[in-house]
């Protein structure tokens, strides 16, 4: 309403200014004088005119006037120029010196100036018209439309086109989904044998390890149709929308199938029915439910496959994971330190890379990062590299911004007291030294007094090779390195001055002993044995995550073992540090002075770890 108020109100200008136009045009070719009949035979016969043209009504005079000026006279229609001199008695001896000519009014002037002010405001009107009837048949048109499919299809542009060649690592998840392709490509061979390809292929995997990248590669493969779409656009306020939405999408996809339809996010649209407080028909279920039929209403052999990626395959709907709908199911695993080379070799690729960089060391710096933490890796040391004006990107640059995404931004700029920074040295040392010395631990990457993020300092320690077990030995010797920083400040400064800096790595140490007890069965006393059953359960918005199963007498038992396992590391880490004092207080000095000491030197000053086991 508000558009056809706006749209109204500037039509109303439009007329307003056409008719200031037309009321100040004149269609005539030069600017006349307009006068009376008499002023006309006046000067006839004082003989001060050259020239007359006649046109219908109007005499166009030319006077012998400076600059030959001309003058308008109207005659009576239909009044000739020789009964109007006859009238007024004009000497005919008189009107021989003047050239009279006689001009008929056809051409577009005289029709504009005839038929303009008629045809004007009835055009006007018609257009005013046929715009307001445009208006209301494009509301019309949306309200009918809101129930369309808002999925996208990718364009098919080979610059732009991704194959599997992009996609580095996920090995195992490209051998599944290279069926799905040569199915698309040769359905035929498939239904020759009688077999089914899957109907629904589902994603899952952590964020940011390419699920969606890998669907485009799909298609890029396949060099089909590709709708993309979210599973939160699918629901609105109005009850059947998304229903319809899902029905409209499946409609564009057979007909142009073979096709695939990406769905990002399917828990958003695939939860559980009947968990919620919205009763058993909201929208959200509605939606889910025309899913469910689109999917098990299919063809055999029908050339459109559904691929939907989540990073929470458990909230799903159990209908959604039988066999007919997403009955196979590919994880898209964390990349291990092979797949990261892979990765990390991708996106140097458009990347002015210095010789020095070591895409092996940065592979095994960057345990636990996902595709997407890589890529983005990459692009805040190319931003970096720009902020100093270089013109390569070195390893100090990317360096620099794997703590700069595990931690945050330096914090140069806060103001330390030499107690607190000598604190913090000896708090980082203490973590370093014992993570030194015990086998178990990670090897200490870095050392660094600077705050970032949270932290006033940090010791980074990453491993040198993917683990995807951890021993009881292993999760001792973390502990004992993670309460390193707490026990030098007690044994530095006494328990008078223990600070608030090891807040956060008791809170680390109780998460993990806690898990050694209730879920990893690491305990002699508890036995092999889970306690707290895992599960969620959303209400009123608050999500809650364990479930009590054991006693009172077992709580205090669960109790009583974590804090042994902690005591216990306490003890194994005062120990290190006592044995190896004179290498932490060097190691203290050479922090104040510079502030970062990274692996190289650490290891000069600490002599040569242990093999791990």
């Amino acid at each position: 309403m508000k558009n056809l108020l706006k749209n109204f109100g500037i039509i109303i200008i439009v007329l307003l200014v056409v008719a200031s136009i037309l009321g100040y045009s004149n269609f005539t070719e030069e600017k006349t004088e307009k006068v009376g009949i008499n002023v006309l035979i006046e000067d006839i016969n004082q003989e001060n005119i050259t020239s007359i043209e006649v046109r219908g009504d109007t005499l166009l005079v030319t006077t012998k006037e400076e600059g030959a000026k001309q003058k308008e006279v109207r005659k009576e229609l239909g009044q000739s120029f020789s009964e109007l001199t006859q009238n007024y008695g004009v000497d005919s001896e008189k009107l021989k010196s003047i050239d009279v000519s006689v001009q008929d009014e056809t051409g577009f002037k005289f029709w504009a100036g005839a038929l303009l002010p008629y045809l004007l405001p009835i055009l006007l009107i018609i257009g005013l018209i046929y715009f307001m009837s445009r208006q209301v048949q494009g509301a019309n048109s949306k309200a009918m439309g809101f129930g369309q499919s808002r999925a996208r299809e990718a364009k098919k542009d080979e610059k732009s086109k991704i194959t599997f060649k992009d996609v580095a690592g996920a090995k195992e998840a490209k051998e599944e989904l290279q069926e799905i392709v040569e199915f698309l490509k040769n359905p035929k061979k498939f239904a020759v044998m009688g077999a089914k390809i899957p109907k629904g292929v589902l994603l899952m995997g952590s964020p940011g390890t390419g699920k969606t990248l890998m669907a485009k590669a799909v298609a890029g493969e396949a060099d089909v149709p590709f709708f993309h779409i979210s599973g939160s656009e699918f629901v609105e306020m109005f009850v059947g929308v998304g229903a319809s939405r899902v029905r409209d999408l499946f409609n564009k996809a057979k007909k142009v199938a073979p096709a695939i339809v990406f769905i990002d996010e399917m828990d958003a649209v695939g939860r559980k029915r009947g968990a919620g407080l919205g009763g058993s028909h909201d929208e959200r279920e509605q939606t889910l439910n025309q899913i469910l039929v689109e999917m098990d209403g299919f063809e055999p052999n029908l050339g459109v496959i559904v691929i939907g990626a989540t990073n929470r395959p458990d909230v799903l709907d159990r209908a959604l994971l039988r066999p007919g709908r997403f009955d196979r199911r590919v994880t898209v695993d964390m990349p291990d330190i092979s797949d990261r080379l892979a990765i990390l070799k991708v996106h140097v690729g458009n990347k002015p890379m210095s010789k020095e960089v070591n895409l092996q060391k940065l592979a095994e710096r960057t345990p636990g990062f996902a595709g997407a933490d890589l890529a983005n890796l990459l692009n805040e040391a190319a931003i970096r590299a720009v902020r100093l004006n270089k013109k390569e990107i070195d390893q100090e640059d990317i360096l620099d911004s794997i703590e700069k995404v595990l931690l945050g931004p330096e914090k140069r700029s806060r103001v330390m007291t030499k107690h607190e920074r000598k604190m913090t040295a000896y708090h980082e040392a203490g973590h370093a030294v014992v993570g030194h010395f015990l086998e178990n631990c990670d090897p200490v990457r870095k050392i660094s007094i600077i705050g970032r993020g949270q932290a006033g300092g940090y010791t980074l320690s990453t491993p040198e090779r993917d683990k995807r077990y951890r021993t009881i030995a292993q999760f001792k010797d973390d502990l004992a390195m993670i309460l390193g920083g707490y026990v030098t400040e007690r044994m530095i400064y006494g328990d008078d001055q223990l600070s608030t800096g090891p807040s956060s790595d008791l809170k680390k140490a109780t998460q993990m002993a806690t898990s050694m007890v209730m879920r990893y069965g690491m305990s002699d006393k508890l036995g092999p044995r889970m306690y707290g059953e895992q599960e969620e359960m959303i209400f009123l918005a608050q999500e809650i995550h364990a479930k009590k199963n054991y006693s009172e007498s077992t709580a205090q038992i669960i109790d009583e073992e974590i804090n042994r396992i902690l005591e216990e590391a306490k003890i194994q880490s005062k120990k290190t540090i006592e044995e190896n004092r004179h290498q932490m207080d060097e190691l203290v000095r050479i922090l104040l002075e510079k502030e970062t000491v990274e692996q190289e030197e650490f290891n000069s000053i600490m002599g040569t770890k242990k093999e791990d086991k």
